[in-house]
């Protein structure tokens, strides 16, 4: 069984706080894996205790881009735990790579590669935007896979190409930022368009079965098939 349960978004369900940004946590029963921070690190601690898992809990963390509400909670997060790995695009500044090195391992990401079992980057990805590149993290139920991104500044034809090499896509979690590719959405089973999403209501009236509306607090568990 692997699990994915948003911990911070614009919208929140009761008992969780809101705020602009975007993380995810993905339970695979052996490892914990954070999916960006949002803006407020002191909120995402919050909706953390709310959702029952210790900061000291998450053993990986992976930052999708260098925008403040995606990687805003950084530090509060590093303080609560110091000893996670932090996996981020290779084009980050050097600045910022040398402050999360002073204060955990540090992992820098170019290619595609395997986080941990049933768990992939998909590497690094071009935006369009001098300097900053984006990576989304890939998840094998066994059933198919599960796309966690942050903003999807690549666009969707991009981060699906890139998925692909790994296997069948079944659904996307995260933010879709401004696309109309909907066409690369046909067939999935499990659309969860949340954050910077600009066309909720459209992509919702198109795939009405996959669409989910979500927020902090939305969590769903995926059963694994075997090896």
């Amino acid at each position: 069984m692997i699990g994915l349960t948003i911990l911070y978004d614009n919208e929140a369900e009761d008992g969780f706080i809101s705020g602009w940004g975007f993380s995810c946590l993905i339970d695979t029963g052996d490892t914990k894996i954070l999916f960006d921070t949002g803006w407020d690190g002191c909120v995402l601690l919050q909706n953390l205790k709310k959702a029952n898992i210790s900061p000291r809990e998450i053993e990986k963390l992976v930052i999708s881009h260098q925008h403040w509400d995606h990687s805003g909670g950084l530090s509060v997060l590093l303080n609560a735990n110091p000893d996670m790995e932090v996996y981020v695009p290779a084009s980050f500044s050097k600045r910022l790579k040398d402050e999360i090195s002073a204060r955990a391992k540090l992992i820098e990401v170019s290619e595609a590669a395997e986080i941990c079992r049933n768990i992939y980057t998909t590497g690094e990805l071009d935006t369009g935007v001098k300097g900053m590149k984006e990576q989304s993290l890939v998840v094998d139920s066994g059933r198919g896979l599960y796309i966690v991104t942050g903003c999807s500044h690549p666009g969707l034809t991009r981060i699906m190409n890139a998925a692909s090499h790994f296997g069948t896509v079944a659904g996307i979690v995260g933010g879709l930022h401004g696309s109309t590719e909907y066409e690369v959405l046909e067939g999935m089973t499990l659309i969860a368009a949340c954050h910077c999403t600009v066309h909720k209501e459209e992509i919702a009236m198109r795939f009405p079965a996959a669409y989910r509306s979500v927020g902090a607090g939305w969590s769903i568990n995926m059963e694994c098939s075997g090896d």
